[in-house]
């Protein structure tokens, strides 16, 4: 029963923590690259309403963008994770890494351009998502690795129990 519950909660985790990846990733890319807080640095009232919408309206779109994508490439990095169980911080990050670069050569419109021009953003929003997904699912990722376990408990054995203390024999 225990494995069964550790599956179901693999399929709930891993679809959570590639949102979260993802969200990450797109806001490192709306905040940074994009610099969306601009729209609101005006005098006119009415212009930071409209640099509200349109903040709001094309972060949407792009996050609907990063999630329809970027899950192919970032699959084998997951699949990979849970297959073997590695639960390393590092791994996750590069995979992140790698994904939103690989990404962002495939999914580009033109060959010279991209919706992310600086290299640094892409790596900058690899390493974001890469690290959300670790605290999300990563952290515990593998269908086989007991989280709550001792190492001696996942042998299958325990440790000798702790000796008794001898009682002196009753007084008659």
């Amino acid at each position: 029963m225990d494995n069964l519950a550790r599956l179901l909660l693999r399929f709930v985790l891993v679809p959570l923590g590639y949102f979260a990846a993802v969200v990450a990733a797109a806001a490192v890319i709306v905040v940074g690259e994009w610099r969306i807080g601009t729209l609101f640095d005006t005098t006119q009232p009415g212009e930071a309403a409209l640099g509200l919408v349109i903040a709001v309206i094309s972060s949407v779109a792009f996050l609907m963008m990063l999630l329809s994508l970027m899950w192919l490439v970032a699959a084998v990095g997951i699949l990979f994770s849970e297959a073997f169980a590695v639960r390393s911080w590092i791994f996750h990050v590069a995979n992140g890494v790698v994904s939103a670069w690989i990404g962002a050569q495939l999914f580009a419109p033109p060959p010279d351009a991209s919706v992310v021009a600086d290299p640094f953003y892409i790596v900058a929003a690899g390493l974001a998502a890469g690290l959300a997904y670790w605290l999300v699912a990563g952290s515990t990722a593998g269908f086989f690795k007991p989280i709550l376990r001792s190492p001696a408990e996942r042998a299958g054995r325990l440790p000798p129990p702790p000796p008794q203390p001898e009682l002196p024999p009753p007084a008659a």
